[in-house]
């Protein structure tokens, strides 16, 4: 990815999480790099990008995304996905390891950020799977694979239910200072259930999920977690019981976090009504007390970062029977949008919204992104933080369409998008 020349962002609102910074300002970007925030001196061949009356912010992190590249090319590429990332502000993206071969070997690491550098806009950073082919047996080479270029451990999109095994994962990364980042659902709780399970799920005649599928599972880690020492990180928690597990936790100093997706925060099993596919993932959408159960850990600051689980799929694998659909929706394009319903709802200020969308998921990677700090590579966002507008599955810049928020009417367009200071994506003027 070729860094641009010299470009001055000129008078628009910097709002800057990490460096405490919302004000009006310009940012001159010179050789892929942030040069200066404020007022600087400008060169005579420097490009002006007028941000009058938009918020200039840094390039969003979202560390949690399924690229589905390799094979699964037919549901998304790493070409595909990162466009998409591109066109919703997204500048980093952590790519699961629940490929084909799975990311579990530093050859397949190799192959992600090969394809990356020629077809990728953003940046990816790989996640390395926990445990040989997700089997929850086998511990991989965390050595070897941070080495090639991993920045975490998962086996998402199965969780690593033997009690041992998550232990000595925890005891091998903390030698590396290395994110263990788990999918808490307990499979025998699971089971056959393909919604939350209550009310909703017993209308529709649908097997429920119960809540504490993921609540035992995360009380389970965060006693390993006390064991060991490790770092833990919650992917996609969606409970009131696993939120309070993470406070409690963070309470007594352990080194436990958790990340909330949109779909969860902003909706309910109510969308399944009508047997949408598009509202089927795991784990499920909850009920209403979980949902504002995630809103108050997101006010309290328990919740460290907010990430899609941006998981494209193929029109076939989703117009099925519910319980027999992939679980999954796609969310790059609508995770900031989204995400400002926060701020529009008073549960927090846009620089704290911001936060744990840039600084905070970066923080926890261990990558040099999210903020504005001269001599930080320029991944920066350009976005109207009030232009209404609906969201439209068939005019997203990804290859698939399954999101739960077709036709939701939302605040906050993406004008451009910067990577190392080279315009990835400009809105397009219909």
């Amino acid at each position: 990815m070729e860094p641009g020349g010299c470009i001055l962002i000129k008078g628009g609102r910097v709002v800057d999480p990490a460096n405490n910074l919302d004000e009006t300002a310009d940012v001159l970007i010179e050789n892929g790099v942030i040069r200066a925030v404020g007022r600087p001196e400008v060169p005579s061949d420097c490009r002006i990008i007028d941000a009058d009356g938009l918020v200039v912010a840094p390039g969003l992190v979202d560390m949690h995304v399924h690229l589905r590249e390799p094979g699964y090319e037919y549901k998304g590429t790493i070409a595909s996905g990162t466009r998409s990332a591109a066109a919703g502000g997204v500048t980093s993206v952590a790519a699961m390891p629940n490929t084909r071969p799975v990311t579990d070997d530093p050859s397949v690491v190799g192959h992600v950020l090969d394809k990356a550098r020629v077809g990728g806009v953003v940046n990816v950073y790989p996640v390395g799977a926990i445990t040989k082919g997700l089997k929850g047996v086998e511990l991989t080479e965390f050595g070897l694979m941070l080495e090639a270029g991993c920045v975490a451990f998962s086996d998402d999109g199965a969780t690593v239910a033997d009690a041992g095994v998550m232990r000595r994962a925890l005891e091998y990364a903390r030698a590396f200072g290395a994110l263990i980042i788990q999918h808490a659902e307990d499979p025998s709780l699971v089971s056959e259930g393909c919604m939350n399970e209550g009310v909703t799920s017993s209308r529709l005649g649908l097997p429920g999920i119960p809540a504490e599928s993921e609540s035992i599972m995360v009380d389970r880690d965060i006693r390993l977690v006390q064991l060991t020492g490790g770092r833990y990180h919650v992917a996609h928690l969606s409970t009131a019981g696993a939120l309070e597990a993470v406070a409690g936790a963070q309470a007594k100093g352990l080194p436990v976090t958790c990340e909330v997706a949109p779909h969860h925060f902003s909706l309910t099993e109510e969308a399944v009504n009508g047997y949408d596919t598009y509202a089927k993932m795991a784990p499920p959408l909850r009920s209403e007390f979980d949902r504002k159960a995630l809103l108050e850990g997101l006010a309290r600051g328990t919740v460290s970062a907010i990430a899609t689980d941006h998981a494209p799929h193929d029109e076939d694998s989703k117009k099925v029977e519910f319980c027999c659909a992939a679980n999954g929706v796609v969310g790059l394009e609508t995770l900031l949008p989204v995400s400002l319903e926060l701020v529009a709802g008073g549960i927090m200020t846009l620089s704290q919204c911001l936060a744990l969308m840039t600084w905070k998921p970066a923080r926890l990677l261990g990558i040099q992104r999210g903020v504005l700090t001269p001599g930080f590579p320029a991944d920066v966002v350009l976005f109207d933080l009030m232009e209404a507008w609906q969201v439209d599955s068939g005019r997203l810049h990804g290859s698939a369409r399954n999101t739960p928020f077709h036709g939701r009417k939302v605040r906050g367009r993406v004008k451009k998008t910067l990577v190392s200071g080279k315009i990835v994506f400009e809105e397009e003027k219909y």
